[in-house]
């Protein structure tokens, strides 16, 4: 028995029961593949539950707002996944008649879609000869073929691309597709693999030589960028202010507190000696925490190190001088798409409540 028929068999012994494995609906194939892009599927089963149940099809998902697709994306990161398919979804049903593309050539040109994605759409829904490759595939195949180009590099990736290809199963690739990245993500995993029940082991290169763990091969290390952000926790007879992220950078589209950003960690008397505090304050009351909440937050090449500074302010500040912020309350607030980290500061310190109304009626009554 060869190797691709091992692993499908294997597959159809050992494969989950996932929700997007009981349809051969394109939209929902690609819903699936989408989020579990940079996804862990346990992660990426709920947020796909939750879409498929407030957007069943691709005229709901197209008709939605890009705010109500971010809110439902909240939490999972890499937003211009959610960005991408509003405006996929739009453009389907908008340009498209609403007719999902039937090739890999089509599909490939939607936003947000890449060979890897692709390949599982028309292999799985139209059963058209392409092989997926991503992490779980490079792994099983560098350690069983024992490759040693790195797959960070075009030479390792075509090479890749070109193996897997060779050994699809021409008359179910999508099966063949799924039973690589299963096989990838449960048994051939990268970190201390069950080698001694796996079906393939006796031909594997890397445990022949006793180089699994050196599989696979990479380039280069990511060097990570150290960032700090300062979140002005500003708080108003309306509630709190918040504003839109429109720049190009990570976040895009999410809501958040003014911030200031530093090229290192700075206490509140640098803080308030930034030209941004300035134009935000100028002639405004306030009184503020000294002692910020300090909260450290890890992206893919970043490393965040924040600080919520909390302020109370008397009167209204100038929309313009806080970038066109506005003031929500603790019940409009849910409607709004936020990154993680402040999600995170409002689990801390559960906004608006004890601690806010203290500060509110010190404040108000002039009682320091």
């Amino acid at each position: 028995m060869n190797f691709t028929q091992q692993i499908i068999n294997w597959y159809e012994a050992n494969k989950r029961d996932l929700p997007w494995r009981h349809t051969d609906d394109p939209y929902k194939i690609w819903l699936s593949e989408i989020i579990l892009q940079q996804t862990r599927v346990n992660q990426g089963t709920a947020y796909y539950l939750r879409f498929v149940e407030l957007f069943p099809t691709i005229k709901h998902l197209a008709e939605a707002t890009e705010k109500q697709v971010l809110k439902v994306w909240q939490g999972l990161g890499y937003y211009s996944r959610a960005r991408n398919l509003h405006k996929t979804a739009h453009h389907i049903h908008f340009h498209l008649n609403g007719v999902f593309p039937q090739t890999f050539e089509s599909i490939r040109e939607l936003f947000g879609v890449g060979d890897y994605t692709a390949a599982a759409i028309s292999s799985i829904v139209y059963h058209e000869a392409h092989a997926v490759v991503d992490g779980n595939v490079y792994r099983l195949l560098s350690r069983y073929f024992g490759v040693d180009a790195a797959i960070d590099t075009s030479i390792g990736k075509r090479k890749f691309a070109s193996l897997a290809n060779s050994i699809i199963d021409v008359n179910r690739p999508g099966v063949f597709n799924q039973a690589m990245m299963e096989f990838g993500a449960i048994q051939c995993k990268p970190q201390n693999p069950d080698c001694s029940i796996c079906p393939v082991m006796s031909a594997c290169v890397g445990y022949r030589e006793n180089r699994v763990s050196e599989y696979p091969v990479k380039s280069k290390t990511v060097n990570q960028r150290n960032r700090f952000f300062n979140f002005l926790v500003i708080h108003g007879s309306d509630g709190m202010y918040i504003r839109k992220r429109t720049d190009k950078d990570i976040w895009k589209n999410l809501y958040e507190p003014p911030m200031i950003e530093s090229d290192n960690a700075i206490d509140f008397s640098e803080l308030i000696k930034t030209v941004e505090w300035k134009r935000f304050f100028n002639g405004v009351e306030y009184v503020a925490d000294e002692n910020p909440l300090l909260l450290n937050h890890a992206l893919t090449h970043q490393q965040i190190q924040a600080q919520f500074w909390s302020i109370q302010v008397k009167g209204v500040i100038n929309p313009a001088s806080l970038n066109n912020c506005f003031t929500v309350s603790e019940i409009v607030i849910d409607d709004y798409p936020i990154h993680r980290l402040f999600e995170k500061f409002l689990e801390k310190t559960s906004l608006f409540r004890f601690e806010l109304l203290i500060w509110i009626v010190i404040f108000e009554h002039n009682l320091i």
